[in-house]
């Protein structure tokens, strides 16, 4: 295939007209020639020519360079490949000076003297001494015979400038390798390093450091990842919410709040949720604290605990939701905006967390939500006695009244409107009798 306009062409025919029409075409014809029916015209070489004679192959060497590019872009393991493509290089150099080796070698004569290759009667037996010679070499072992004539001292020089070449090259490309893969590891997950310092510098125990330390160990083995949103942050909104979909709607869906909405309703919601883990033991939110956000079970069990930290008094699981209480605005809730339970992790426990301004946002678009929302958190409050429905019915009666007042005054200014309207349209009748009359009085003079 070929892009068109950014996007992946695979029309069969459109693709042959594309590419008997490029410049990549007639080279190809050319690598693929079989010139090596050359050596069998008289007069020619035979095994000495093959090689000269197989050069039009180099000509693949671009499309080679093009492919490595596309497999490291598009495999899901890059740096394993450019390991791979490294030890390829790596053979490859070290084939192609042990062919030199072996054709200065044929040219002073094979075993001539200790340097050059030995008049081994198996040709590959001559290629593997030549290969490990080349080795030895190029890796600045220095484990050679030493050189007898001017062309072996020049030779062996520039096989030793090569090997510091190669070296510096392929220490770059591992450290390279090295650094791609702490970057991508610190893409998604926070490094503990800062936390262990800060809590040595201060003299923090052990206890703690080891806390911070099993939850970072937990985010990496159960591969989550609390900083999605930045990994993500790039995207146009829409392809955005595609990925954040894909990854989570499933689990989204579990929800019972959420089993009714739509799935584009839900593309969304998702984009405004943040994950979060909690460890064991560690309080997800407590009573008196003002609610900033609710949270959504994704995976795990938390507790709700009584003021102790200890009695279980309800066990949340997957699917459930809690916080919401602290967020909308329920007539009568004695607890305000404060949270009204301590709730506790158990294990592991993956949640979503959606703040007080995107919670206000969704149900402003969804009131049977917010009506379901409301109708829990009243349950809720009754059975913990923080429900006054004194109040709850003063603050009911106080917004029937309102509603009654707005609808009178939105009469009112309807009335208001109409009123204006006539005296408008009046005034502009007579302002036309009185350019009228003008006019005629103007007649007259003349």
């Amino acid at each position: 295939g070929f892009l068109e306009d950014g996007i992946l062409v695979q029309d069969v025919s459109r693709t042959r007209r594309r590419y008997l029409s490029s410049w990549t075409f007639p080279w190809d014809v050319l690598a693929v020639l079989p010139t090596e029916l050359l050596c069998l015209l008289p007069g020619v070489p035979r095994v000495p020519g093959v090689p000269a004679a197989r050069a039009n192959r180099c000509l693949r060497v671009p499309r080679l360079f093009e492919a490595f590019d596309r497999c490291e872009t598009r495999t899901g393991w890059p740096n394993v490949f450019r390991m791979a493509k490294l030890m390829l290089y790596l053979l490859l150099g070290i084939h192609w000076h042990g062919c030199l080796y072996f054709a200065l070698s044929a040219h002073l004569g094979l075993g001539a003297d200790p340097w050059v290759c030995p008049s081994f009667t198996r040709p590959l037996r001559r290629y593997l001494h030549s290969f490990y010679f080349s080795t030895l070499v190029l890796a600045t072992v220095g484990d050679t015979p030493a050189p007898q004539r001017e062309e072996e001292l020049l030779f062996l020089t520039a096989g030793f400038l090569l090997a510091v070449l190669g070296f510096a090259t392929i220490t770059g490309s591992i450290s390279t390798v090295i650094v791609n893969l702490g970057t991508a590891a610190s893409a998604f997950y926070p490094d503990a390093g800062p936390v262990r310092r800060y809590l040595r510098a201060w003299g923090v125990g052990g206890r703690l450091q080891g806390r911070v330390e099993r939850w970072h160990q937990h985010l990496r083995a159960q591969r989550k990842l609390p900083a999605e949103q930045e990994a993500l942050r790039h995207l146009p909104r829409g392809l955005r919410a595609e990925v954040a979909a894909s990854v989570h709607l499933a689990a989204l869906r579990r929800v019972g709040l959420f089993r009714s909405w739509e799935h584009g309703v839900l593309r969304q919601l998702v984009l405004r949720l943040r994950p979060q883990v909690f460890g064991p033991g560690e309080f997800v939110c407590r009573r008196g604290d003002v609610g900033r956000e609710m949270y959504f079970i994704r995976e795990g069990r938390l507790a709700v605990v009584a003021e102790d930290g200890v009695t279980r008094l309800a066990v949340l699981g997957e699917g459930l939701y809690f916080g919401e209480i602290s967020l909308i605005n329920i007539k009568g809730n004695m607890a305000g905006n404060r949270r009204t339970a301590n709730i506790l992790s158990i294990g592991y426990s993956d949640l979503f967390c959606l703040g007080k301004e995107d919670l206000a946002e969704v149900l402003a678009e969804f009131p049977c939500a917010r009506a379901a929302m409301e109708a829990k958190g009243r349950e809720l409050l009754l059975r913990m006695g923080q429900l006054n429905t004194g109040a709850e019915a003063a603050a009911l009666a106080a917004e029937a009244e309102a509603e009654r007042r707005l609808r009178g005054l939105e009469v009112a200014l309807e009335g208001l409107q109409t009123q204006a309207a006539r005296l408008l349209a009046q005034l502009e009748a007579s302002a036309l009798r009185t350019a009228l009359r003008v006019q005629r009085l103007e007649g007259r003079l003349r």
